[in-house]
């Protein structure tokens, strides 16, 4: 998918003189067959790429790795893409926004390698064949689930552990910071609450990120998100190597001023978003295990 996410990987690779190919659609797609994926960064400058796009329905190649960069709502959209695409060494990465995406896929497409990963990056579709990325984070953090620890999981992929340092080399080479996680269900829990936490402010308060990190209300609100999700991951069993809401409000503190999340720019332009993964499935799992949740029952109650 190439959106914020995966335009802002494809170019970056591509700019490494890795070979890339960019899943698209509809005008995105035409314009990025006709003038190349232009990248706006402030990591890398302007650039215009020539790089392979197709629809997924088009796409007969086999890939060595897939990331998957859509949104958590188009998942089931995507296995038939994944079968067709993979090969028997190749690795599937998931880099989405709601919890738990990996061991998903894992389940839809038994027959291929599946892990799961993150991203901190503030990257959008500014144009017709355009991404822009902000600031100075691009961190992508993936690893192997547990459901991947199994002989059986394990048979698709004989060097599991040569091959992520492969792909950590192509990502470094190309100017993004990656990470091989040694527990990726903490990794992604966190990354779950730090882009729930930041998204349902921004959209709350309809307010650029600027304003979360003034002291406040509005920054009063994420800190009080992040910590009932921190509840949430204790009483999961998930052991963080930091107190997440001090690590959230780090993360916060480093973000272009003028950036929103994903989830806010598609409810300002009446398009489908997270909001269920990222707002109403962070209430059902806190239910679930019992945990008081006010800050976001109160959030909650404008998105009904």
């Amino acid at each position: 998918g190439t959106g914020g996410v995966g335009g802002s990987i494809a170019a970056f690779l591509s700019l490494a003189g890795k070979d890339v190919t960019c899943i698209a659609r509809g005008e995105h797609l035409a314009a990025i067959r006709e003038h190349g994926l232009c990248l706006h960064s402030d990591l890398k400058g302007k650039h215009t790429l020539p790089i392979k796009a197709y629809t997924a329905e088009e796409y007969t190649g086999k890939a060595d790795v897939i990331f998957v960069c859509v949104k958590g709502y188009s998942v089931d959209s995507i296995t038939e893409l994944i079968k067709r695409s993979a090969h028997q060494d190749t690795v599937v990465i998931p880099i989405l926004n709601v919890y738990g995406t990996g061991p998903r896929i894992q389940r839809l497409v038994p027959g291929v390698t599946v892990l799961d990963g993150c991203i901190y990056i503030v990257g959008f579709v500014s144009g017709k064949g355009e991404i822009t990325q902000m600031g100075k984070i691009f961190r992508l953090v993936y690893g192997a689930h547990k459901g991947l620890s199994n002989p059986a999981g394990l048979a698709f992929l004989p060097n599991v552990r040569g091959t992520l340092e492969t792909i950590q080399q192509d990502l470094q080479e190309s100017g993004i910071k990656a990470e091989i996680s040694s527990d990726i269900n903490r990794d992604t829990f966190v990354k779950w609450s730090f882009i729930s936490a930041m998204a349902v402010t921004g959209a709350y308060y309809d307010v650029p990120m600027g304003e979360v990190q003034k002291p406040g209300e509005v920054r009063d609100t994420f800190i009080g998100l992040s910590r009932e999700s921190a509840a949430l991951g204790a009483k999961l069993g998930i052991e963080f190597k930091e107190d997440i809401v001090e690590y959230n409000l780090k993360v916060i503190d480093k973000l272009d001023p003028e950036s929103t999340a994903s989830m806010q720019k598609d409810m300002a332009k009446g398009h489908e978003s997270e909001v269920q993964g990222l707002l109403f499935d962070m209430i059902a799992a806190a239910e679930e295990q019992g945990i008081d949740i006010p800050t976001y029952r109160m959030v909650a109650e404008k998105f009904k």
